[in-house]
């Protein structure tokens, strides 16, 4: 079974394609996808570029070209839950589009006209082996809802309004995208996210650039642990 493993931005993928032996490199729609295997797990790496359309793009892609049997969506992600610190990973138990809303027509926040459904199941079988990888690396890790935006959130009501309303631990711009395209394909699917920011009105600070780039770093050994 190939694994497909997608970041959104290059400090997310870098050290994954860096990683993969016999790669054969491709681009599609823009996007690069880099084919070959770590460890002895075939898998397929590409770097997505930021939000929505971009994610779901990059997963239909590996899809229907690669026909990868699992999708890893891994990266950084803010905080919406005191239970998830800095360097902490979230891991999805589901995951959300928080900005769709056709609630004026009477529906809830969150669903995704045309196949009814908020909350985006992923497959508890990699959430598992995510969290034990975790263990294995001394990681702490919440499992839970991830909510996904076109938004970068450093906003504190914000940040609570997410929260409150889908119960999500944590929030990003990819992971409900990957999701939506995963479901509909019948693909199993987990979102990794390494805790970068608070999602609060400090998220965008001087230090983001630095966390960002531990939380990558960390995201990383956690897959490279996963495919081992």
């Amino acid at each position: 079974m190939i694994t497909g493993i997608i970041g959104a931005m290059q400090i997310e993928t870098d050290a994954l394609k860096a990683m993969v032996k016999e790669p054969i490199c491709e681009t599609v729609s823009g996007v690069e996808f880099v084919r070959g295997y770590i460890g002895k797990q075939e898998v397929v790496v590409a770097q997505c570029g930021i939000g929505k359309v971009f994610a779901a793009l990059c997963a239909q892609t590996m899809i229907l070209r690669y026909g990868v049997g699992r999708i890893i969506n891994t990266g950084v992600a803010g905080t919406l839950c005191e239970e998830l610190g800095l360097l902490n990973v979230a891991v999805s138990t589901a995951v959300v589009e928080h900005d769709m809303d056709t609630s004026p027509l009477g529906d809830p926040v969150g669903l995704i006209s045309g196949i009814n459904i908020v909350q985006l199941p992923a497959d508890k079988a990699l959430c598992d082996l995510v969290c034990r990888a975790a263990v294995q690396l001394g990681v702490t890790c919440v499992q839970g809802v991830i909510a996904s935006g076109d938004q970068f959130i450093a906003d504190p009501q914000k940040k609570q309004y997410i929260h409150e309303t889908f119960d999500a631990v944590a929030c990003e711009m990819e992971g409900a995208a990957v999701g939506h395209v995963c479901y509909v394909n019948q693909i199993p699917f987990v979102v990794v996210r390494c805790i970068s920011d608070n999602a609060d009105d400090k998220a965008g600070s001087m230090d983001y650039p630095e966390l960002c780039r531990r939380a990558a770093v960390q995201s990383q050994r956690l897959i490279e642990e996963i495919l081992s």
